[in-house]
């Protein structure tokens, strides 16, 4: 990080913790059986991650409803940095990856999986993303974390926890399997 770019980074304040390590993994389990409830099983269920967060949320949910119903869960990543509708507003262009998703959606129930839903313009475009790859029966969103400020009409079918929020406050995920950490927090930009 160049020293501009460190004197730029906005200043954060830990505001307190919205969900312990064991919380999230209470959580998880949770968030499977309420998708194999509305899903009648697993039979037809693939779940996709939303690059980063989004894909080991949905390893481990697969993992667990996986483990309940003593039947294989797909898992696809997708990557939607060529699908943000505010590209031009970043600082630095993402590198487009066009891969393969990781299994066949047509037809299949999808859970599209991301750690927090806020304005729904991620969900937005990774909804262009996964039907690039093909055409799912049904899908479903889940998200650990809904924070509100939608500015699409895009609405959670599985959530973690809600949490109200204002516009300088910022909910920070941290993963084990990226940060080397386990817990969400809410932060506040500090002027």
């Amino acid at each position: 990080m160049t020293e501009t770019q460190a004197s730029s980074a906005p200043k954060l304040r830990e505001k307190g913790r919205i969900l312990s390590a064991s919380e999230i993994e209470r959580t998880l389990v949770r968030l499977a059986h309420e998708i194999i409830e509305k899903n009648n099983g697993a039979e037809t269920l693939g779940l996709v991650g939303v690059q980063r967060r989004g894909v080991p949320l949905a390893k481990r949910l697969a993992s667990l409803i996986s483990g309940i119903e003593k039947h294989p869960v797909d898992v696809g990543v997708l990557d939607i940095s060529f699908y943000r509708d505010d590209l031009s507003t970043k600082d630095i262009r993402p590198v487009v990856n066009h891969g393969n998703l990781g299994f066949d959606v047509n037809g299949r129930d999808v859970v599209l999986v991301d750690d927090v839903l806020y304005t729904g313009r991620t969900i937005r475009a990774a909804l262009d993303a996964l039907f690039d790859h093909g055409r799912p029966r049904r899908v479903q969103l889940l998200t650990l974390i809904d924070r509100g400020h939608r500015e699409l009409p895009i609405e959670a079918t599985f959530v973690g926890r809600t949490v109200q929020t204002s516009s300088r406050e910022i909910i920070e995920v941290k993963l084990r399997e990226i940060d080397n950490d386990e817990q969400v927090l809410i932060v506040e930009r500090v002027d």
